[in-house]
């Protein structure tokens, strides 16, 4: 066949080609290439891209450290990966464009912790990490306490901040992205008055340890995070065990030149890598402007802070109304810059006033003297329905706390890169708008209040009794009622009091309160020339002072601490000298809440709570849960109690002893408990004979109420005093000869004269006694045996299986006349059947636990069930089985033999 002549396009034949390869080449075309040339010009291969990085090693405390720049993150301003073992961090920083139109720094800390970190997929609906967690908005804060005063004043460019982890679970990533941050800031082009060093340390047996690991933690008694520049403490973070004043200096001593190490390292990769810092515009107030304003201000401010009698909210209406005077004055002036500037600098003013009035004569805003606490007032109980209450107040600030007690399984449950998976002891800080009479909505976690809640939770966590002696879940929910300073500490004083009203059995009540710092610096060095400490300090003192040290403790030492600081540092030094006013000033509140309450409550009242704690075997439990937890949460639901179920054990939570009751009376009717001669059960009538009644009770056996036990008085028929379905209060009186458990209805009964009202039909205590409140119950524990022998109790415990039908009893009676044996052709004789013979048997009657069998020649044996085993089996159906044992009274209990 010819070939085809092909046509050239006319509209391709335009294209220029060559141009086009050429551009795409980048390099000049001489000949006209072949066709396999042609061919491989059409595919263009990616080069290879050159990331250029910086690094940093070092060696802190025996870890090994790398700070990394340049691969990663490479649009921020600033971005560095922190490593350290096989724990790594990022940390990135950007800056606004613009201030807009604010006086204030709008610093953003976002801290991240991706399940992907761990090598997990979030739980989650989603299956994506969701809103912040607990642990984030703490570590956020954690980073946001040292950087924020290292920023220049006048600079509202608010840069933001990003962490992500990937960790081994070795390394708490918390100090790591501080570091890190810190890295990200010297390399972006955003001013800042760093670097800073963020160091963890901890102590075991009695010797500090530098930057412990998580498992190191578990073991040490302190957990002390500090932040620092070159010289001076900028952050300090304390979860101890009662740790002296002593040891906690020489920890913050310790802390200091190990965090400084730090700082070599950052600058020196600033040098390698990093942005030249911009001429940002920062927002000052002229001196003229200030100077006008101050001569407008000043003096009425001034006769308003020498007052005493004012108080919080006199005050503060007194000094609006000179703002608004100043405001009316620079109005009638047209002076615009001083309208935009009029509420920063006259509160420039108000803080100048304080610090010389403070500094030069000794004296505070509401005429305390500088060692002195405000009146205190504290009552426990004061709500005397719930667990525990109790009311604290310190001057104007006061704080409700409550005490919930719950079931081991209502712990909370963390999903953190690590620490523990659960806590069993939650604090719940809550400051709701009215306390400083203000208006507004709550809407999810707030970061100050999270951070609040965590410092009293460490501080009372340390007192708490060991789990094994208080294996309950404990809530306490801190209302913050009035504040003026310092509600975190006067949580911490409400919360122990609560605690201890609860019956919780605290080693040592706890108390804290806030530490503060007026200072005068050199304005050309920056260096402090005079300073005062105060102790409790109000909130203008927390507003207008340089630091706020909040210190919890016991009277054998500090418990837990956070300061935070406004200036740029404050030197250490000052810092410890601050830790022993703060001890008078515990010890103080401490004597007064000591008188109200020092030791736990121990009366068991109408509304203490009970815990019980009880064991049965897996077989009871699944029983008492029933399908998908249906049957517990009805138990639940009827009773107001609460049942959870780990290992075996069987933990119900009651607010009072009534409910307890009625989830005890409930439960043993499902699982039922060991027999005990004289103990009162509740049972259903099942079937009525001429005899007497058989009832069902504890949890399916089987009992004989006989005629004579029905009433004081002669009985002529059954029916006239029971009817079947109706429910008793029975005495189990003993058994009969062949091991029959025989109950009455007469003993629970008052006898004939008594005053007493007849009980049929109505809940009758348990034979138990009552359980101490909040401490574990050990004689509450019982054991339900699932082996093959029934539980023998010592003296007069009774078997918890019966064998013998009704019909059995009643033939026999008829023969015989005795109360509720077997009628055998052939009587009982374990004799006649040895162990390992095999025979056929019938199916005589089948009962809730197992079968009663036909072995011939009248001989009865017993058959259990077993978990899984087959269950539906018919009356007269024969079954090859084999003796494996003999019961305690003789009978053979058989096992089917496998084919």
């Amino acid at each position: 066949m010819a070939p085809v002549a092909s046509k050239a396009n006319p509209l391709l034949s335009k294209v220029p080609w060559r141009r086009i390869l050429r551009k795409i080449s980048g390099g000049n075309i001489a000949s006209a290439p072949s066709s396999s040339t042609a061919a491989e010009s059409e595919t263009v291969i990616a080069g290879t891209k050159f990331l250029e990085t910086f690094s940093e090693e070092f060696e802190i405390g025996s870890r090994k450290i790398t700070l990394e720049t340049g691969k990663i993150a490479r649009f921020a301003n600033g971005a560095v990966v922190l490593a350290m073992e096989e724990t790594k961090v990022l940390s990135t920083v950007a800056s606004a464009k613009s201030d807009g139109a604010r006086d204030f720094l709008p610093l953003t800390v976002e801290y991240q912790e991706k399940q992907f970190a761990q090598g997990m997929i979030p739980n989650t609906f989603m299956r994506r990490e969701g809103a912040p967690k607990e642990r984030e908005l703490l570590c956020g804060r954690l980073i946001d306490r040292p950087i924020r005063p290292l920023f220049p004043p006048g600079f509202y460019r608010g840069p933001g901040h990003v962490k992500r982890s990937s960790s081994d679970g070795k390394q708490d990533p918390d100090v790591m992205a501080a570091n890190a941050t810190s890295a990200a800031l010297m390399l972006s082009d955003i001013p800042w008055g760093g670097p800073i060093g963020v160091i963890r340390i901890g102590r075991i047996s009695g010797q500090f340890i530098v930057n412990p690991s998580v498992d190191e933690l578990s073991l040490s008694d302190l957990n002390l995070v500090y932040a620092c520049t070159r010289d001076k403490t900028l952050m300090i973070d304390v979860q101890a065990r009662e740790i002296s004043e002593k040891d906690l200096e020489a920890a913050l001593r310790l802390a200091h030149p190990e965090a400084v190490k730090y700082l070599e390292p950052q600058i020196r990769l600033a040098g390698k890598a990093g942005k030249q810092k911009k001429e940002y515009k920062l927002s000052m107030v002229s001196e003229e402007t200030y100077e006008k304003i101050r001569s407008l201000a000043e003096a009425p401010i001034e006769a308003v802070f020498t007052d005493p009698t004012y108080g919080k909210f006199e005050r503060g209406e007194a000094l609006d109304n000179i703002m608004q005077d100043v405001k009316k004055k620079l109005e009638d002036e047209c002076d615009e810059e001083g309208l935009k500037v009029l509420s920063k600098t006259v509160d420039t003013v108000r803080k100048k006033v304080v610090r010389r009035r403070i500094i030069g004569e000794g004296l505070r805003v509401d005429g305390r003297r500088l060692d002195e606490v405000r009146p205190l007032y504290c009552e426990a109980g004061n709500l005397p329905v719930l667990h525990g209450s109790s009311i604290f107040s310190r001057g104007d600030t006061q704080v409700l706390c409550t005490v919930t007690l719950g079931a081991p399984g209502e712990a909370q449950r963390l999903d953190s890169l690590v620490g523990p998976p659960s806590k069993r002891f939650m604090l719940h800080y809550s400051f709701p708008p009215f306390c400083i009479n203000e208006v507004g909505k709550r809407v999810g976690l707030n970061r100050r209040e999270v951070g609040h809640g965590t410092l009293a939770e460490k501080a009372l966590l340390a007192v708490l009794p060991p789990e094994d002696d208080c294996p309950y879940t404990v809530r306490v929910n801190a209302e913050v009622m009035a504040s003026d300073g310092s509600t975190s500490m006067a949580s911490v004083c409400a919360g122990s009091m609560a605690l201890m009203d609860a019956g919780i059995p605290l080693g040592e009540p706890v108390a804290g309160l806030s530490v503060g710092l007026v200072s005068e610096t050199d304005p050309l060095t920056g260096e402090i020339t005079d300073y005062r400490i105060l102790t409790d300090i109000l909130g203008l003192e927390d507003h207008l002072g340089d630091m706020d040290f909040k210190i919890a403790g016991t009277r054998n030492g500090v418990t837990a601490i956070q300061l935070d600081i406004k200036p740029a540092g404050i030197p250490l030094d000052i810092i410890c000298e601050s830790l022993e006013p703060a001890r008078k000033g515990r010890l103080q509140i401490l004597d007064h809440m000591e008188r109200e309450i020092n030791v736990p409550r121990t009366q068991d009242g109408r509304n203490s709570p009970r815990i019980l704690t009880l064991k049965y075997s897996n077989d009871a439990i699944r029983r008492l849960i029933g399908p998908l937890g249906a049957l517990k949460i009805k138990i639940e639901e009827e009773t107001g109690g609460r049942i959870s179920v780990s290992d075996g054990l069987l933990t119900i939570v009651a607010k009072n002893q009534s409910v307890l009751d009625k989830v005890m009376e409930k439960i043993e009717f499902i699982v039922g408990r060991e027999i005990v001669k004289g103990g009162i059960y509740k049972g259903v009538v099942s079937s009525i004979k001429e005899y007497g009644a058989f009832v069902e009770f504890n949890g399916g056996q089987q009992g004989l109420l006989h005629i004579s036990e029905l009433s004081h008085e002669p009985v002529s028929r059954v029916s006239d005093v029971v009817s079947v379905g109706q429910v008793l209060n029975l005495m189990c009186i003993g058994l009969d000869v062949r091991g029959n458990i025989n109950l009455s209805l007469k003993a629970t009964l008052p006898k004939l004269g008594s005053n007493t009202d007849p009980a049929v039909g109505e809940s009758v205590a348990p034979v138990p006694q009552t359980p101490k409140v909040w401490k574990p119950v050990n004689n509450f524990q019982k054991e339900q045996e699932s082996k093959d022998d029934p539980p023998m109790g010592v003296g007069e415990s009774l078997s918890s299986i019966v064998i013998r039908s009704a019909a059995e009893c009643d033939d026999e009676e008829k023969s015989t006349g005795l109360s509720w044996s077997c009628k055998d052709e052939v009587p009982m004789d374990a004799k006649k059947v040895k162990l390992g013979m095999e025979v056929t048997a019938k199916v005589h009657q089948i009962r809730a636990h197992g079968l009663v069998l036909d072995l011939g020649g009248g001989i009865r044996g017993m058959f259990r069930f077993e978990t899984g085993s087959r269950r539906d089996f018919e009356v007269g159906e024969e079954m090859r089985v084999k003796c494996s044992s003999f019961s305690s009274k003789g009978i053979p209990v058989m096992t089917l033999v496998r084919k």
